[in-house]
């Protein structure tokens, strides 16, 4: 597995967490990550990350409409 560090100076209003959050939502959105991925950037199991996505403005649902498809 590939490994990415970065740092980040301190934002006023945004833990860690939040910052963890945020980051794997979106690559999780973009779909350059699973969602047992942004879990684990996260540090959450998966249905706990599923549970607080909503809370950050996420989707669990792909916005494709063939992945639509599949689903039903």
């Amino acid at each position: 597995m590939q490994t990415i560090s970065f740092q980040i100076p301190a934002l006023s209003g945004v833990s860690e967490f939040d910052a963890r959050v945020i980051l794997a939502g979106e690559l999780y959105q973009r779909e350059k990550v699973s969602l047992g991925q942004a879990a684990e950037i996260t540090g959450l199991s998966k249905r706990a990350f599923i549970e607080i996505m909503g809370k950050y403005g996420f989707s669990v649902f792909s916005e494709s409409i063939e992945d639509f498809r599949n689903d039903v």
